[in-house]
């Protein structure tokens, strides 16, 4: 495979609820190889226009295929700006690159959404209104397909029920920024409680989250714990969401 179907669709502010619940229905049917991603984020030029984005990526090899299956999500708005054409998979992972720009201060909290109903979307877009700078945003992951046919307890990572992963991503460059974001994306996890589930990724989990360990491996961190215990009973490896040793 030399490309895939991929890129960024742009949608107003004012269109983010209908989007958000665009992007919840259509993704409750899509086929293996399409995978679509929303995002809440100030546009990148440095106006201050707030969007809502969906990003997709089809990776069939049938381009003809590709266009008929992601024509719906291109369609519906229909958005601002759509910038969807075949490109090198590669490019598709460097298409947000810019909304984490270098040496920014970074405070995340995350957790997989049992729903993404009306209610959950309306609090979404509610926290994005009031984001403290520019660089603040969130991002809503979509899992289905291969990954959600792994047995939970086949590898370290448990959580293969196809759904939904939030990402609250809180950024600054001024360091006086610091009190108002990280108390931002709390405030908008805390909002967001009722539709969460007791399970996180662990790349996601921030500094403060070591309580939440566990969640992230689910059935498999006992098993964890026993593996720590054999080859690093003096938990050496320690600088990291940390598993410690049974």
């Amino acid at each position: 495979m030399s490309t895939v179907l991929g890129g960024v669709l742009i949608h107003p502010l004012p269109a983010a609820r209908a989007a958000l619940a665009f992007f919840r229905d259509v993704t409750a049917s899509l086929p293996d190889e399409l995978t679509v991603f929303a995002a809440l984020r100030d546009a990148p030029d440095g106006s201050g226009m707030k969007l809502c984005g969906l990003s997709i990526c089809h990776t069939s090899a049938d381009e003809t295929r590709a266009e008929v299956e992601t024509q719906a999500i291109r369609e519906f708005g229909p958005p601002s700006v759509d910038r969807v054409d075949r490109m090198p998979y590669p490019v598709v992972n460097t298409l947000i690159d810019d909304a984490f720009p270098r040496g920014a201060f970074n405070y995340w909290k995350s957790a997989f959404v049992t729903d993404l109903s009306d209610e959950a979307i309306d609090k979404l877009v509610t926290a994005f209104e009031a984001t403290p700078t520019s660089s603040c945003f969130l991002v809503v992951e979509h899992f289905h397909g291969a990954a959600t046919r792994v047995d939970p307890t086949a590898t370290a990572f448990p959580h293969r029920a196809p759904g939904f992963n939030l990402i609250i991503i809180a950024q600054w460059t001024v360091p006086e920024d610091a009190q108002a974001c990280t108390t931002w994306a709390r405030d908008t996890f805390d909002s967001l409680r009722d539709h969460m589930a007791n399970a996180a990724y662990v790349n996601y989990l921030d500094a403060d989250d070591g309580a939440r360990i566990a969640a992230a491996y689910g059935p498999n961190y006992s098993r964890l714990r026993a593996v720590k215990r054999v080859y690093d009973p003096d938990n050496i490896f320690r600088l990291n969401q940390n598993i410690a040793p049974a």
